[in-house]
C-alpha cells in the first residue's frame, strides 16, 4: 500500500488493507510512505509495518525549486524498487500522495500488478499520470471519470471502476448510544465535534474559540474540538489565558486517532469537506456545518459539501462568507430542536455508500488469490 500526506490518503489505504486481512488473515501487507509524513504514526498505530522513501510534489509557483523535487523523485524511485524487490508483492495499491508516483511506477516496471484509488471528483496530477499504467483505477465520483483515459482491455467494464471511498469498519458500524456512553457524553447534551482536517485549519480554530467562549460551562452543550497538531499549543494557551477556564464540557485535542467513536457520538459536526470526510459523515448519518477549504484544486470541496447541503444533511458556508454568528445560530437551533437533528441525520444517512472497500476487494481478489 502506497499512501501519504494527509488522512484523506492514509485511511482509505487502511480500509482496503483491513478488508484484505479479514478475507485473507495470512496476507502480508506493507505500507510505503514519505519520510516525514503523518502516515509514519497512523499506520503502525493500526498494526501495519511501514517503510519510507523520498517524495515531494511539484511547486507550481517557484519553478526553480523543482530541481530538488526531481532529485527526490529519482531517489524515491530507486528506494521504491529496492523495497518492492525485497517484499515481492503480488499487488501494489496507491491511494494518493506524492509517494504513489515512484512506488506505482516502480511496481509497473517490475511487472507487478498495480491499482490506484482517487478520493476526489477532481483528480490530482499524480493519479492522472498513473492512470496510463495502472491495471485498475478506482474512482469515488462518477464526475472524475472524464479526467482519466480508459485503456483498451479485455475486461467488460474497463479498467476504471466507480467504487466510492473506502471506509474503516468503525464508521459503517457506528452506534451513537454506545459511543456516547464510552466518551461520557450525557443523553441531554448537544455534542458538537469540530475538526479542520488532519492538519487543522486556522480559520475554523478562530471560529471555535468564539463558540467555546459562548458555550463554556453551558451544561447541555459538549464541545469536542480537534485543533490539528501544529495549532494545539497555541489554542491551549489562549484558553488558559481566558478569565474563565474551560469547563468540563469543553475538550480539546491535537488529533483524534479513534475518529469513528467520536464522530459516532456527535450530534453535529463542524468540518472541512474533503471527500473522505463526506463519506464518513454520511456513513455515520451525521448532520454537519461544512466550511470547504478554498485552497484545493478545482474548488472540489465546495461541490462535495453541496451534495450534502442540497439533500438537507448539512449547512454549507464558504470560508469567504463565514461569520461566527451564522454558525452560532445553527448550533442554537439544534440545541432547541432534536427534531431538526433527526431530520438531518436521516438525510445524511440516505447519501451513504458504505461498500467501497468490499467492491475494491472484489476487483483485486484475482491478483492476490493464488
Amino acid at each position: 500500500m502506497a499512501c501519504g500526506g494527509t488522512g484523506g490518503h492514509i485511511y482509505p489505504a487502511l480500509a482496503i488493507a483491513d478488508t484484505i486481512k479479514r478475507k485473507h488473515p495470512e496476507a502480508e501487507i506493507l505500507f510505503i510512505g514519505t519520510k516525514a509524513g503523518m502516515e509514519n504514526q497512523i499506520v503502525p498505530a493500526n498494526g501495519y509495518p511501514i517503510k519510507s522513501i523520498d517524495a515531494a510534489g511539484i511547486n507550481r509557483k517557484k519553478i526553480w525549486k523543482n530541481i530538488g523535487t526531481l532529485h527526490k523523485a529519482f531517489e524515491g524511485y530507486g528506494e521504491a524498487r529496492r523495497i518492492i524487490d525485497g517484499f515481492q508483492p503480488d499487488l501494489v495499491v496507491g491511494t494518493g500522495g506524492y509517494v504513489c508516483g515512484p512506488v506505482v511506477l516502480a511496481a509497473h516496471k517490475m511487472k507487478i500488478r498495480t491499482a490506484i484509488h482517487e478520493q476526489n471528483a477532481f483528480p490530482g496530477m499524480t493519479n492522472k499520470l498513473l492512470c496510463r499504467i495502472a491495471d485498475k483505477v478506482f474512482i469515488s465520483f462518477e464526475e472524475s471519470r472524464k479526467y482519466f483515459k480508459e485503456k483498451k482491455t479485455d475486461e467488460k467494464e474497463g479498467h476504471i471502476v466507480l467504487t466510492g471511498n473506502p471506509l474503516r469498519r468503525g464508521f459503517v458500524m457506528s452506534d451513537k448510544k454506545v459511543a456516547r456512553e464510552r466518551l461520557g457524553v450525557k443523553d441531554h447534551q448537544l455534542m458538537v465535534l469540530c475538526f479542520g482536517g488532519s492538519l487543522g485549519s486556522p480559520r475554523i480554530n478562530e471560529l471555535m474559540l468564539k463558540l467555546i467562549g459562548l458555550f463554556n460551562r453551558v451544561e447541555d452543550v459538549a464541545i469536542y474540538f480537534v485543533t490539528g497538531s501544529k495549532h494545539y499549543e497555541q489554542i491551549r494557551e489562549k484558553l488558559e489565558d481566558n478569565e474563565e477556564p474551560a469547563g468540563d464540557n469543553i475538550r480539546i485535542f491535537p488529533y483524534i486517532e479513534n475518529m469513528p467513536e467520536y464522530m459516532g457520538a456527535a450530534d453535529v459536526i463542524i468540518s472541512r469537506a474533503g471527500a473522505l470526510t463526506i463519506a464518513e459523515l454520511t456513513a455515520c448519518g451525521k448532520p454537519a456545518i461544512l466550511i470547504p477549504s478554498p485552497y484545493v484544486t478545482g474548488n472540489h470541496q465546495y461541490y462535495n459539501a453541496k451534495v450534502m447541503a442540497d439533500k438537507g444533511a448539512a449547512v454549507l458556508i464558504e470560508e469567504k462568507d463565514l461569520r461566527d454568528e451564522a454558525v452560532i445560530q445553527v448550533i442554537s437551533q439544534m440545541r432547541k430542536s432534536r427534531e431538526m437533528i433527526r431530520v438531518m441525520e436521516a438525510a445524511s444517512r440516505s447519501l451513504a455508500k458504505t461498500d467501497a472497500a468490499e467492491t475494491i476487494y472484489e476487483q483485486i481478489r484475482g491478483y492476490i488469490e493464488r
